[in-house]
């Protein structure tokens, strides 16, 4: 199998071409000596070679987390968007599942017939039309009697009345008054038995309500603890599951979380204490009581004395004895013995044979378990496959249904002409439990689709002098780099940037941004090596930037995705936040120093006058005369740990703020103290969105990561760095392959040269890759399962430094009020590329580009509350398509040029980040 093409002088518009050294990898293997020119270099095979996302192989179907799909049973897949949670409706034979992104609020499952009956929400798509289509982590819930239907949103319940088919109809609306600046966020709701009351948890507000069904009156409210999501009603108790835990104390360290100061560790910046509150139904003025349970409580199950407490941080499920309300026993969710977090069970539930099922959701897989009384321990049988995380599960009869927030990853059918990370789906599974003869063969299964093989972190031993080699076999041996540089850019594809390089497998009618408009990006994969199959796992950037920092997006943030109300970034979210910390706090556990550039900030402050054309006059002064700038700004971020190493002046996202200005932060910075082990940046100009024109403020993004790459390659520390530029997710564009496919690239002395690397590659590898240099120990099951891209370096150091390519495409183009200092003259295009735009819109178009100005006006893009993503991710595409192509080419695969509200499609997400 021919992973790695090397090729040297070979213009990329000359076509595909082998130059005259070929690296090769073998998958199969777990360690394998590679010749080459070099000499002798270790390389780790991957179990995926190169395979692409959404291709099925044996193994499955490879999605983008380092993942493969097979599932057990039977797979139905709900095209429109991700599931959030769901209920089986008392006969047992209808599914509602609440879902997102995919401009949907509800899909209604037949399952007698195993189809998609109704889809319920705000656009075209839609049976039932709602006027939002916003859902919490939890519900929705059925009467006892089947015939009504509510849907927790972010100011109440969505109610429907259920036909006798099924069907919903009839929506109103129960709403809860805010909080002061905290709404509802409703979650789980449960009914009596006669169906007079519903209990309702107020996710938001920290407590629980008593609802009159029939009025819609709130009757009763009790103060329960942070964050609650599950109820259980049994006993005459009901039980409730605190995901943040119990309300702080006078002299915890705490951390916000929607407005609640929550109990929460300085470092690791993840909550401490997990709870479940027990209300006594019989007594309702009695005090609430709390029980201590494990991190991140989430999905209440009761049964047989027993009350099952999913704890997602944590990796384990607490049981509750409900007649003494004490936790008698803790389960392990832990199947590979070399990484005790990141597997985030999530809901639970008891066969009546006596088999316990818990999802893993970022496992994929349905842990079993027997259980008898809540006394005895139980004991662990195996795993079976699911699809793309797990979030629900219930038995049906002799069925065990699962419902799967990803489904098959973003392979929604389209009619355009590539996908995006917005194509999500999401699925429903159906089996027969097995034998557990079956359900052991199975975990094998499971295993090998996660790729937990053997020892994966293999600690140095400490024996005698061990040579450093780029990245080394064992972790905590030396490496010959010691200083890493991570550039996180904003939501590219790889067809949007290297589309037009042939060299690679990419689609030039999709290069929105070729070399024309990143002259210095495409210089970089001449120089030292041109990636095409590599994936960011998340679908925008609530999830990009913790898979990139956390090496996994937790279950909190991906359970919130319905609403993004409570946070959308969780940078100042503690329930965002594992307990196993962050990439910095890895590297400083490991002794090594971190210095941050703006990456996981929150917060940004500017002074008077700092619009984006007298920043970008002040990075030319401060170019031209070594000056410091004229409008010093402080950003910082919530998390101690990270905030004690962040540089300030350097600001965080906001699209009115010129890349070129943060380089020149940085240099200074970068002159006076030289960089640390660890430096991490978040360059964000890419976005697009801000002043001017799209390919203007990606020209700016590429010539900022030009003259930071050309800034360290020409300095003392060039010898021993190494740079890593990659997307934090590649929502904003179309891709041939999938949404996923990213460009990243790898920059260094012992980067290898010139080559063509196919090999599957994610943020996760990279991260991986990261880890291994510096030292620092994986932080969940994820990133200790990748394999390092040990394939990406060589031995031999090549010390030929990097100079950066002036732009070519003018970073002042499309501005309505040009600088004090005069409009950018960028460098001559190259006339054999495609030409950069000119940001004229013909005659004909004036009225349209008009309307999508006064669209653009409306998306916070700027200004004090901009807010990454803010902006409808299908229109916020169209909008940057038409300005990077001068308003005469028709997004591709439509057959014209569209006003915001005519984006075709009956799948137009709703915008992502709330107020």
């Amino acid at each position: 199998m021919q992973v790695i093409r090397n090729r040297r002088a070979v213009r990329r518009r000359s076509g595909r071409h082998l130059g005259r050294r070929m690296f090769v990898l073998t998958a199969g293997a777990t360690a394998v000596l590679v010749a080459t020119a070099g000499g002798i270099a270790y390389a780790q095979t991957h179990q995926f070679g190169t395979d692409q996302v959404g291709q099925t192989t044996p193994r499955g179907l490879v999605v983008s987390a380092d993942q493969y799909l097979d599932p057990i049973g039977q797979r139905l897949v709900i095209d429109p968007g991700k599931i959030m949670s769901s209920a089986v409706s008392p006969d047992g034979t209808h599914l509602a599942a609440s879902i997102t992104d995919g401009g949907l609020a509800l899909a209604v499952v037949d399952l007698r017939n195993w189809e998609v009956q109704q889809l319920v929400g705000n656009n075209a798509a839609a049976d039932l039309r709602i006027s939002g289509n916003d859902v919490g982590q939890e519900g929705p819930a059925y009467s006892p009697d089947g015939s009504r239907l509510w849907l927790g949103q972010a100011d109440g319940y969505r109610t429907f009345t259920v036909n006798p088919d099924g069907t919903l109809a009839d929506p109103a609306f129960v709403a809860i008054p805010a909080d002061g600046p905290r709404r509802a966020l409703a979650a789980q709701a449960v009914f009596t038995p006669d169906g007079s009351t519903v209990y309702a948890a107020v996710n938001g507000q920290n407590r629980v309500v008593a609802i009159d069904a029939a009025t819609g009156a709130i009757e009763r409210s009790w103060a329960v603890g942070n964050a609650p999501r599950d109820l259980a009603m049994t006993g005459g108790k009901l039980y409730v599951s605190n995901e943040g835990g119990r309300p702080a104390r006078p002299g915890d360290t705490t951390l916000n979380s929607y407005n609640t100061q929550v109990p929460a560790d300085p470092v690791t910046a993840a909550t401490t204490t997990g709870t479940v509150s027990v209300i006594d139904l019989a007594h309702p003025d009695a005090a609430v009581r709390s029980i201590d349970v494990g991190l991140h409580p989430t999905a209440l199950y009761a049964a047989k004395r027993a009350l099952f407490v999913t704890n997602t941080a944590t990796n384990d499920v607490s049981v509750i004895d409900t007649s003494r309300d004490a936790v008698v026993q803790t389960i392990a969710t832990q199947p590979w013995p070399e990484a005790s977090v990141g597997y985030e069970p999530d809901a639970v539930t008891l066969t009546g044979d006596g088999h316990l099922l818990v999802t893993l959701g970022r496992a994929n897989a349905v842990a079993v378990y027997r259980f008898t009384t809540p006394l005895a321990p139980v004991s662990y049988v195996g795993l079976l496959p699911t699809d793309y995380f797990p979030s629900e599960i219930v038995t049906v009869g002799n069925d065990v249904v699962v419902s799967n927030t990803r489904g098959i990853d973003a392979r929604r059918p389209t009619t355009r002409g590539g996908r995006t990370t917005h194509d999500t789906t999401s699925s429903v599974q159906r089996f027969r439990l097995p034998s557990d003869r079956v359900i052991r063969l199975n975990t094998v299964r499971v295993f090998r689709q996660n790729g937990w093989f053997g020892s994966a972190v293999v600690q140095a031993s400490g024996r005698g002098k061990v040579p450093p080699v780029p990245v080394p076999l064992r972790l905590g041996d030396p490496s010959t780099i010691k200083h890493v540089f991570l550039l996180v850019k904003e939501n590219r594809t790889y067809d949007q940037l290297f589309g037009d390089d042939l060299r690679g497998n990419g689609d030039p009618a999709l290069a929105e941004f070729g070399e024309n408009v990143t002259p210095n990006q495409h210089a970089m994969t001449e120089q030292f090596g041109l990636y095409d199959n590599t994936y960011d796992i998340g679908t925008n950037s609530a999830e990009g930037h913790n898979w990139l920092m956390q090496a996994d997006d937790p279950e909190y943030t991906e359970s919130s995705a319905g609403e993004y109300l409570r946070s959308y970034d969780t940078e100042d979210d503690a329930l965002g936040h594992q307990r196993s910390g962050f990439l910095w706090t890895g590297a400083q556990a490991a002794g090594k120093t971190v210095r941050d550039f703006g990456e996981f900030h929150q917060f940004l402050t500017k002074p008077a006058g700092a619009s984006w054309q007298n920043l970008y006059c002040d990075a030319k002064n401060m170019a031209a005369t070594g000056q410091d700038t004229r409008y010093p700004m402080v950003s910082s971020s919530p998390i101690p740990s990270l905030n004690d190493v962040s540089v300030h002046g350097f600001p965080k996202y906001d699209t009115s703020v010129p890349d070129i200005y943060r380089y020149e932060i940085w240099k200074r910075d970068f002159d006076r103290n030289g960089p640390a082990n660890l430096n991490m940046f978040w360059l964000s100009s890419d976005h697009t969105g801000g002043p001017p024109n799209a390919a203007a403020q990606v020209a700016d993004n590429d010539l900022a990561a030009g003259k930071i790459v050309d800034a360290i390659s020409h300095s003392g520390y060039w010898k021993d760095s190494a740079i890593f530029i990659v997307e934090d997710d590649s929502q904003a564009g179309l891709d041939h392959i999938d949404g996923h496919r990213a460009p990243i690239q790898i920059i260094s002395p012992y980067a290898r040269r010139g080559v063509i690397d196919s090999r599957y590659y994610s943020q996760i590898t990279m991260i991986r890759t990261i880890e291994q240099i510096l030292g620092i120990h994986p932080m969940n099951q994820k990133d200790t399962a990748a394999s390092p891209m040990r394939a990406a370096f060589t031995l031999r150091a090549d010390r030929t430094p990097f100079t950066a390519v002036p732009n070519r495409t003018s970073l002042t183009l499309g501005l309505a009020t040009p600088p004090p200092c005069g409009e950018d003259v960028p460098a001559s295009p190259d006339p054999t590329l495609a030409a950069p735009p000119s940001a004229t819109v013909p005659a004909g178009q004036r009225a349209v580009a008009a309307q999508w100005d006064a669209w653009k006006a409306q998306q916070r893009l700027t200004g004090p509350n901009a807010r990454p993503d803010f902006a409808n991710p299908a229109q916020m595409n169209h909008f940057t398509w038409y300005q990077s192509h001068d308003w005469t080419k028709p997004y591709p695969g439509e057959k014209a040029i569209v006003v915001p509200d005519k984006v075709p499609g009956a799948y137009l997400p709703a915008p992502e980040s709330g107020d």
